[in-house]
């Protein structure tokens, strides 16, 4: 896919960024998602629990993957959980949907 920058206009361009931004978020999330269930996957066949192995007991996955990103500033993100920051709370005063913001 060759693109021609040249040819777009500033808000093109941070349309698409958005967009690539989104993409990328996602997909890094599903990747992660879909080691951890392979690696518990292959504990579970010789019959552990991954927590068995880790010396833990719930393995904790880490930081969690954002959910909602700001449509005026993709790197600004919230897993949805704890309180909303400020650019969610004005998106939503300005009639968006929190289904608007998903990644």
């Amino acid at each position: 896919m060759d693109i021609d920058f040249g040819k777009l206009s500033l808000e093109e361009m941070r349309t698409l960024r958005d967009q690539l931004d989104r993409a990328i978020n996602s997909y890094e999330g599903r990747k992660r998602r879909e080691a951890l269930k392979a690696i518990e996957d292959v504990a579970r066949e010789h019959g552990y629990r991954l927590g068995d192995l880790t010396g833990g007991g719930a393995v904790r996955g880490g930081p969690v993957a954002p959910k909602y990103a700001n449509p005026a500033d993709p790197t600004m993100t919230w897993t949805g959980r704890g309180r909303k920051p400020r650019w969610v709370q004005e998106n939503l005063k300005q009639g968006k949907q929190l289904e608007d913001l998903a990644i």
